[in-house]
């Protein structure tokens, strides 16, 4: 019976006729863009970063398709299973997981070394949008309602710091919180905790590690340390600025080519990109990702499942944080954060939630006039 359910009763030629292909095409460009650059960090050729990325975007991307066609009641129905899977990978990374630059954040699968709390990302949108699917507007206020959603949420935060990583940890909590506000939570409780959060923060600095204070510290004024902490920041602007209008050139960023920006396969991908193709290449990438997240956003619209409105909707604003936070970070606007530049920056398992998450955008596209009970 509940196979069934999971059927989609449009034909196979019908769910193709109902991808959206603007979107479909938005992320191919994304994809071919991110491919380029990533031949650029290493130096004009096809070497461990480039070969790693662009395979592991056309084997998500198939993913993606694939599980596109799954019917988005099968989302609806396994997303606290999904949770509670990311939920103990996250465990077991703390436990077990791989170290590296003294964080344990990292599983290893054997076909890719896996970081869970890139997929928590996807996870807790799905999670809270099938939690608030069914709650009345006028229960969504309730103090046994915003409990059970709030340990929803501290949760997996809370397992993200230990390893450490503030800053995914701060992505999942926007990523939540945009749901819980979606659903119609009161504004009030918003402002309440914005205001314990402004009283809070002198004694979370101190709870800070040392190189946490050391990122905020470089962030307010990255000449402090011009060789040491703000390194990274400072040649990120002067390859931003070097860019000038139309940018370099491809392949001939001197920043990035003289080995003066580290990391740059990584978070800084956009610093290489505006480096080579100067402001109006960089507004180019800004307007692809604009289509991206109203595509995102119009799906969520039309879809007559309030799980599928939410999702699309968390979805299409977490993907806008990213966005934001990532390109602040290399402008200096933000202190340095693991944020990653969705589909453009290297990292299999950003690339895999990024690729899990639009396959449920795309899915409810396909059914979007399937209601969900």
């Amino acid at each position: 019976m509940q196979r069934n359910s999971f059927n989609a009763q449009l034909s196979f030629f019908q769910k193709v006729k109902n991808f959206d292909y603007i979107l479909l095409f938005c992320i191919l460009a994304l994809g071919l863009i991110s491919a380029f650059s990533m031949y650029s960090t290493d130096g004009g050729q096809i070497l461990f970063h480039s070969k790693s990325h662009i395979t592991k975007f056309i084997i998500f991307f198939i993913m993606m398709i694939f599980l596109s066609f799954f019917n988005i009641k099968f989302w609806h129905y396994f997303a606290y299973l999904f949770y509670i899977v990311v939920l103990f990978f996250l465990v077991w990374a703390s436990l077990y997981g791989i170290k590296a630059s003294g964080s344990q954040r990292w599983i290893n699968l054997y076909f890719i070394n896996m970081q869970p709390s890139e997929l928590m990302k996807v996870a807790i949108i799905a999670c809270l949008a099938k939690y608030y699917h069914r709650i009345q507007l006028n229960k969504v206020n309730n103090f046994q309602v915003i409990f059970v959603s709030l340990i929803i949420l501290i949760l997996p935060i809370m397992l993200v710091i230990s390893q450490p990583d503030l800053g995914t940890s701060i992505l999942i909590a926007l990523s939540g919180l945009v749901v819980v506000w979606l659903a119609g939570i009161n504004v009030k409780y918003f402002v309440y905790s914005f205001l314990a959060l402004l009283i809070s923060t002198p004694f979370a600095i101190a709870l800070l590690k040392p190189y946490q204070k050391l990122r905020i510290l470089t962030f307010l004024n990255p000449d402090r340390d011009p060789l040491g902490a703000g390194y990274q920041i400072i040649q990120s602007k002067i390859a931003v600025g070097s860019g000038g209008l139309s940018g370099k050139g491809f392949l001939k960023g001197t920043q990035s080519y003289l080995e003066f920006l580290p990391e740059k396969h990584t978070d800084f991908i956009f610093t290489l990109f505006a480096e080579e193709h100067g402001f109006l290449g960089s507004i180019g990438l800004l307007l692809i990702y604009t289509v991206v997240i109203y595509r995102v956003l119009k799906i969520g619209s039309i879809s007559r499942s309030y799980f599928a409105k939410l999702f699309c909707y968390g979805y299409g604003t977490a993907i806008f944080i990213y966005i934001t936070v990532n390109m602040s970070m290399v402008l200096g606007l933000l202190p340095i954060v693991g944020s990653p530049l969705p589909i453009m920056s290297y990292g299999g398992s950003s690339m895999l939630a990024t690729m899990i998450g639009f396959a449920i955008v795309m899915s409810a596209k396909i059914n979007h006039k399937q209601l969900i009970a």
